[in-house]
């Protein structure tokens, strides 16, 4: 006979024992900025993070010294049997963990699937252990649904365009079958369709959000994955920066408050999402190519790119719009701010991170000389 599952129980936070909301993934880039909101908004917050990915040190101890009193920090991996018992503690999961790098799955392609889909597993067994299962929602992405390769596009001077008038003006909608390429696109699937199941088969209440680009502060963009954020980073250092493909490439941009809100509604909304898989991204009225991206920036910054070309990437999609209407419609969610807005709100970030470093470094240098 199966022992009975152990009823949730409770983290001490200030003396008090509180049920908190678990955000995996949380010293990254979506995650730091939804446990901000969260606990701006009194929420008590548990963050999870290896700390593996560049930048996450910087936004854990940002977010713990803002949030002394409801944000408790656990360095551990998703994969650890550990990060399953947490779950046990929570009130509801954020798993926003993964490996995020399509390169990096093509080059570790194991190390991608422990991560994403064994990860994500280990933390869904967690709750099923519950005997009341907190909600569960997932950061999905538009990679499972392949490459599209079965649009008919348009090249123009500066972009693809749907020839489909229906998708030219909604988007990608998320009733559209899946179609995993790249290692990527596999474990990232295989981890939706699981999540979805454990709804199905054991009763934990689950959903799915399947995001395109999202941008915005605390977003420590590289070559492989945050493209936005790494663009207008190399502008601002003056580094050259290399475009896969020919630039033309459509995505809808989504700024991160706009994507937290997202998270946030269903949270508190959960019974409108169970079950369901929806699109989150900026929509048509945010597509915009990456050669519209790289000209804005260059107005915003004053800067002329030094910008090459190199051979597109193994299962880039040429056009990827997403249509969130469904879940902006169940969540009563506003309309996303234009992406041209964000960037703007990224670039005086960034700006302001480097006069806050350029001020550290003076200061160690004055310790230094007086030492």
């Amino acid at each position: 006979m199966n022992p009975a599952p152990p009823a949730r129980a409770s983290t001490v936070f200030g003396g008090r024992r509180i049920r908190p909301i678990l955000v995996t993934g949380g010293a990254g880039f979506i995650g730091c900025n939804l446990a901000d909101a969260l606990a701006t908004a009194g929420h008590h917050v548990i963050v999870v993070d290896n700390l593996s990915r560049g930048g996450t040190e910087h936004n854990i101890a940002w977010l713990t010294n803002r949030h002394p009193s409801r944000c408790s920090f656990v360095e551990g991996d998703v994969r650890d049997p550990a990060s399953a018992s947490v779950v046990e503690d929570a009130t509801a999961v954020v798993h926003l963990a993964a490996q995020v790098a399509v390169t990096t799955s093509l080059a570790a392609p194991m190390e991608d699937l422990d991560v994403n889909l064994r990860g994500t597993v280990n933390l869904l067994e967690g709750a099923r252990r519950c005997a009341d299962p907190p909600p569960f929602l997932f950061a999905s992405t538009n990679k499972v649904f392949g490459d599209l390769d079965d649009l008919d596009l348009m090249a123009t001077e500066t972009e693809y365009r749907p020839l489909n008038a229906e998708v030219r003006e909604h988007g990608i909608g998320d009733e559209r079958p899946l179609s995993f390429h790249t290692p990527y696109g596999c474990s990232k699937g295989a981890a939706d369709q699981y999540v979805l199941d454990y709804g199905r088969t054991y009763g934990v209440p689950t959903a799915v959000f399947r995001m395109s680009c999202i941008f915005g502060p605390h977003q420590c963009g590289t070559e492989d994955q945050g493209w936005v954020a790494h663009f207008l980073i190399s502008a601002m250092e003056r580094r050259p920066i290399v475009v896969y493909g020919d630039g033309r490439q459509v995505r809808d941009l989504l700024y991160v408050d706009d994507a937290v809100s997202a998270y946030i509604g269903a949270l508190r909304n959960f019974g409108q999402v169970t079950g369901q898989a929806f699109n989150l991204g900026g929509g048509p009225a945010n597509a915009v190519s990456v050669l519209r991206v790289i000209r804005e920036i260059e107005d915003l910054t004053g800067r002329r790119l030094d910008v090459s070309f190199a051979d597109w990437r193994r299962g880039d999609q040429r056009y990827y719009v997403s249509n969130a209407s469904r879940l902006r419609a169940k969540l009563d969610l506003a309309q996303p701010r234009a992406w041209r807005t964000g960037l703007s709100l990224l670039a005086d970030w960034i700006a302001d991170v480097r006069i806050a470093e350029a001020g550290h470094q003076q200061l160690q240098h004055v310790e230094e000389r007086l030492a």
